[in-house]
């Protein structure tokens, strides 16, 4: 895809070259955050697991994420995208070779439980992207990173079976998963020696504070602070599933455990952020020129959760969904519900784009009311359908999820360009928070009612949007001698 200014195959060009770098990063990430799931069924006759244990790893695999966001934008924030994604598949590379030669359920599950860090990455190039392209083309290019990148959990499940069967024997799944560790450690080292913080000559503003955003008013610093509360109610849900009451895979003293250390973590966070935010709290003025409305963050979060967040969960259930809606078998029902997560590789660069030329507030709008609609058709599905109407549904409702994800990543550069690793890392978390909770919800209900839930979800979103200020004019940021840089948002 390509626009008069924009021209993605031109590599001559600098931010060209830098964007493909970091959509590939992005990808390896992905690849290998994920390349258990294709080769559950070895794992699970390897280590002779229950269906619960397995059920486990897929929990674990995505339990971490969530905090780990939040971390990995402060860390962008203060040491740049450069190093920090170099570290993130060098780091990544380690755990997951551990994980491929365990010798038991335990270290399966300690790996694939510290592997949900790696699905972090994403934060890391939304702020290294919006730091290489100007306002006008951010929107396209972000969704060329996060659409891209996002194929490679697709990737995993369609070649790693089949290097799995090349390598042969019992141990094939664990050279195929090793392979995917190794490259991404590779990619790292090419990453530190090819990847730039900024364009030459330009400017990598950091927050003046670490430990938190830091806000404008009082009413924003009480905001912010009941905006962390889900994440962790989120996490909470996932011990739950994992205690006695439910997957029995942790005694009641050790889901007591964890419900404490959440507690702690939340009374820490907390704590962190009235510290950063002390000249808020005593009263003093902020200049003019670096206020920002933390509403935006907010409803960038809530966007995200509606639309992330239903993708990841969607994803989870569709082929079961095809499978028993029409009496399909495992391969074809998984082949026709791959097409929710295939159309990422045009919908989010197209809801960039659309972000760029319309307005970012006009497209995020349009794009949540076509998935508002798109899982109200859904929730109609029946067996009387046409397979082939269910499937075009299915991909249409996709283009909405997945172009809403771009239209959100458009925005989120163009709040606080010093923050911006801290707020995408907050609104990525939201999306793994979104999957909670509509995955929670489908274990109580039909997938009638849940994509029914998922629209009324997506119709209060829609409504808040409304209240998003379009972005326009400038963003102010201090240079280190404390002169004032303006930044075009719009």
């Amino acid at each position: 895809m390509s626009s008069p200014s924009l021209n993605l195959l031109d590599l001559k060009q600098a931010r060209i070259r830098l964007l493909h770098i970091s959509w590939f990063a992005f990808f390896l990430t992905f690849v290998v955050w994920f390349n258990h799931a294709p080769l559950l069924a070895s794992i699970k006759e390897a280590f002779d697991l229950t269906g619960q244990q397995v059920k486990a790893l897929m929990i674990l695999n995505v339990a971490l994420t969530i905090p780990a966001r939040v971390i990995i934008g402060m860390l962008v924030d203060r040491f740049g995208p450069r190093i920090v994604y170099s570290g993130l598949l060098m780091s990544g590379s380690v755990v997951c070779c551990i994980f491929a030669f365990a010798n038991s359920y335990e270290m399966l599950a300690l790996m694939r439980f510290l592997m949900g860090f790696i699905g972090a990455g994403f934060v890391i190039g939304i702020r290294l992207v919006g730091e290489w392209f100007p306002a006008k083309e951010v929107g396209l290019a972000e969704g060329v990173y996060g659409g891209w990148g996002n194929f490679g959990s697709a990737a995993a499940a369609l070649s790693l079976p089949t290097i799995a069967l090349m390598f042969g024997g019992d141990d094939g799944w664990r050279y195929a998963t090793a392979m995917t560790g190794v490259i991404a450690g590779v990619y790292g080292i090419f990453f530190y020696i090819k990847a730039r913080n900024t364009p030459k000559g330009s400017t990598y503003f950091k927050p003046k504070k670490s430990g938190g955003l830091v806000v404008t008013s009082k009413h924003d610093l009480v905001f912010y602070i009941v905006m962390c509360v889900p994440m962790y109610l989120a996490l909470a849900v996932l011990t739950w599933k994992l205690s006695p009451v439910n997957l029995a895979l942790l005694s009641n003293g050790a889901a007591l455990a964890v419900y404490i250390v959440l507690a702690v973590m939340f009374v820490v966070q907390i704590s962190q952020i009235l510290r950063v935010n002390h000249d808020v709290l005593n009263g003093v003025e902020i200049p003019e020129m670096q206020k920002y409305e933390f509403k935006q963050v907010a409803i960038l979060n809530v966007a995200y959760f509606v639309t992330f967040g239903s993708e990841l969960a969607v994803v989870s259930m569709l082929p079961l969904f095809f499978m028993d809606t029409f009496q399909l078998d495992a391969v074809k029902a998984g082949m026709l519900a791959s097409g929710f997560a295939f159309m990422n590789l045009a919908a989010r660069p197209g809801g960039g784009y659309l972000s760029d030329k319309v307005g970012r507030r006009k497209s995020l709008s349009i794009l949540i009311c076509g998935l508002t609609i798109g899982y109200l058709v859904l929730s109609q599905i029946t067996s009387a359908w046409p397979i082939w109407l269910a499937v075009i549904a299915t991909m249409c409702c996709s283009f909405f999820v997945q172009a809403g994800e771009g239209a959100v990543f458009a925005i989120v550069p163009l709040v606080k360009r010093s923050m911006t690793g801290q707020i995408a890392g907050m609104t990525g978390a939201y999306g793994n928070v979104g999957a909670v909770i509509f995955l929670t919800a489908l274990s109580f209900v039909d997938a009638s009612t849940f994509f029914m839930l998922i629209a009324g979800c997506a119709a209060v979103i829609f409504v808040a949007v409304q209240f998003m200020t379009e972005p326009k004019g400038h963003i102010a940021e201090y240079n280190e001698d404390g002169s004032v840089a303006l930044i075009e948002v719009s």
